[in-house]
């Protein structure tokens, strides 16, 4: 695989030892369809600058001065890639509607084009328009080097790391760059993470190797997204992600070797891909590729998505375009009693396939010293309940099904 030196990792270093320490207690909000994604990403940007880079960039902020300054490294089918300097690879998400509290996005953009998506607001904190959004692509340098040093952090110990939440890791930009693979190789010379990863291409498989060495010594979680299987469709939504067999091809594979996977069916979009015959052959198809639980969520449009997808909707499906203006004009969601009915139908949907909602629950993750003795010091009587998860491997909560 062909890497930027730019992107090459520092030598691993194991994780320090530590006393045990569990996951900060949360509230999560009552939600019938449990998802990994947060509805607003609510999350602290680490990637600042280290010094005032000359000319244009000097009259901007932040991770827009970051991403003015950013060299081009590379231009090809039609999209520019950018190296990208960052002091962080993981970054703080603050919202109580997921169970985990730190995400990691190896790239800025994201080369699929998804209509819907509604990370394109990102651009917009680096002075871009949203329509750059799959084609400029910045890519996050010395990510290896980086992700060593932040999960040897104690901040993060007893939380939950989601790989994947605005951009897909495994779009076009990882086979020239690797950014991906570089944070895996560090998490995977750890011990006692709790790590999920979220993509919409079959690219996964290449990392079956480190997958598997993080999964023999972490709670690791793959989710491979697929909207719809219908092919024209899903290549009118999604331009350039893989088609959808491939997809599940992907969840064959993974859950072939051993590793907990699951399919996102999401977002649900109302009028083309929420019919339940449709959603029927999704969970079918998922369940005997081999996953183990079955994620959805209706369609959200911040503001930043709206310019792109509705315009694609009046143009490619005119008799929606009414409804869609309706039910986003004031909000970003739709009517809560279609998100009511899409619940429903997929809660019946899991039952019929015999389908987890989602791949843990919020209390079970936590990291756990390896150094913990498998018996409680002293007698037995001083035994802690049998409830109190004190030396269970993570491993354990790989799939809660229900």
């Amino acid at each position: 695989m062909a890497t930027s030196p730019n992107l090459r990792a520092a030598p691993a270093y194991p994780l320090p030892l530590a006393r045990s320490k569990g996951r900060r207690p949360r509230q999560p909000a009552e939600d019938p369809t449990p998802s990994l994604f947060p509805s607003v990403p609510l999350q602290r940007d680490t990637e600042r600058p280290a010094l005032s880079p000359p000319g244009p960039a000097a009259d901007l902020v932040g991770i827009a001065r970051l991403a003015a300054a950013s060299p081009l490294a590379k231009s090809k089918r039609g999209t520019e890639y950018f190296l990208l300097p960052v002091r962080s690879i993981l970054n703080h998400c603050d919202s109580d509607r997921v169970p985990f509290s730190w995400t990691v996005n190896p790239y800025r953009g994201c080369e699929f084009g998804c209509r819907y998506c509604y990370a394109r607001y990102t651009h917009e904190y680096m002075e871009l328009d949203g329509r750059e959004f799959e084609r400029k692509i910045y890519v996050k340098q010395n990510a290896g080097a980086l992700a060593a040093r932040d999960l040897g952090s104690e901040k993060v110990w007893g939380e939950h790391i989601a790989i994947g939440t605005a951009t897909d890791p495994y779009q076009p930009a990882e086979r020239e760059f690797g950014t991906t693979r570089a944070i895996l190789e560090q998490m995977a010379v750890r011990e006692g993470l709790s790590v999920s990863i979220t993509t919409k291409s079959n690219q996964v498989v290449r990392d079956l190797d480190v997958l598997r060495r993080i999964a023999e010594r972490s709670a690791l979680f793959l989710n491979i997204t697929i909207t719809t299987l219908r092919r024209r469709l899903a290549r009118l939504l999604e331009p350039r992600a893989p088609r959808p067999d491939l997809r599940l091809a992907a969840v064959r594979a993974l859950a072939e070797a051993g590793l907990a996977v699951g399919v996102f069916a999401m977002p649900v979009l109302p009028g083309l891909t929420d019919r339940e015959a449709d959603l029927d052959t999704l969970a079918r198809e998922a369940r005997e590729a081999g996953a183990q639980w079955l994620g959805a969520s209706v369609l959200f449009l911040m503001p930043s998505a709206q310019k792109q997808f509705l315009p694609f909707i009046e143009e490619k499906f005119p008799r929606l375009a009414r409804q869609y203006r309706g039910w986003y004009a004031r909000s970003g969601y739709a009517p809560e009693e279609y998100r009511r009915k899409i619940d429903q139908r997929i809660a019946q949907l899991r039952t019929k396939y015999g389908l987890g909602s989602r791949p843990y629950e919020p209390e079970g993750l936590g990291w756990r010293s390896p150094q913990l003795p498998l018996a409680w010091p002293g007698n037995a009587d001083a035994a802690p309940d049998a409830a109190t998860p004190t030396s269970v491997s993570l491993r354990s909560c790989a799939c809660v099904r229900g």
